[in-house]
């Protein structure tokens, strides 16, 4: 399988060998079943350094757009994201998006890992936003349990606009570090998987146990409204 050959021989090696990157918690991801792997979005860089922190191979839900790039690199980088059998993620909402979630949904229910930012885009300034519901639907359709991760510093090697990750913007000591929580459980919940306040509930729990990990500061906005905000006004500050 192409995506373990590169995270066990490639990229794990040279990533723990540069970046000497951090790992806590780990045993807190199963071992085998299914499991929802949520975490904050900080950087590309994410897609990274959580991958070779789990022993299982993790089936994220990747943003379209990472598929259906034009040029060269959006042609490489697009069938990168096919061979390694990751899934689109329609995310303009309605029935696109919801056959994304059913097909993350289809994972789980063949008892693999899945990964999922709930905040739906990645943190413009480091703060953590607001999860969007789509997490907590896959958790009521497939019972899975929540492992709830925190990326700490991935946005220091890996800023926003920069191409790549680089160890030498780690300084002084740093060290990437990804937090794995205990997992959270919710399945005395799925019997009410009809009722919108629970999946709005289930995703705040979610999100709340991140930043317990994260310890960044929290926002009761979506990132995306939040950067269409400040890209019509950028006086608006953050």
């Amino acid at each position: 399988m192409v995506y373990m050959f590169l995270k066990d021989w490639v990229v794990a090696p040279f990533v723990n060998l540069i970046f000497r990157p951090k790992v806590v918690g780990a045993e807190n991801v199963p071992t085998s079943g299914p499991a929802i792997l949520a975490s904050n979005h900080l950087s590309a860089a994410d897609h990274i350094f959580m991958p070779i922190a789990v022993q299982r191979q993790i089936f994220f839900l990747a943003k379209s757009e990472y598929f259906t790039g034009k040029g060269l690199k959006g042609r490489v980088v697009g069938e990168f994201f096919r061979a390694i059998n990751q899934i689109p993620m329609d995310r303009s909402g309605g029935k696109k998006s919801a056959a994304s979630l059913s097909a993350g949904g289809k994972k789980l229910a063949e008892g693999e890992l899945l990964g999922i930012y709930p905040e739906g885009t990645r943190s413009h300034d480091g703060r953590l936003y607001k999860g969007k519901i789509g997490v907590a639907k896959l958790v009521l359709e497939s019972g899975a349990p929540v492992v709830p991760i925190a990326m700490i510093g991935t946005d220091v090697v890996q800023p926003l606009g920069t191409p790549f990750p680089a160890p030498w913007r780690q300084k002084n000591g740093f060290r990437v570090t990804t937090i794995f929580g205990e997992p959270l459980d919710f399945s005395d919940l799925r019997q009410r998987s009809d009722e919108r306040e629970v999946a709005r509930r289930i995703t705040d729990e979610i999100v709340e146990a991140i930043q317990k990990l994260s310890d960044q500061e929290y926002v009761d906005a979506y990132a995306a409204d939040v950067k269409r905000k400040l890209a019509k006004d950028p006086g608006t500050g953050r």
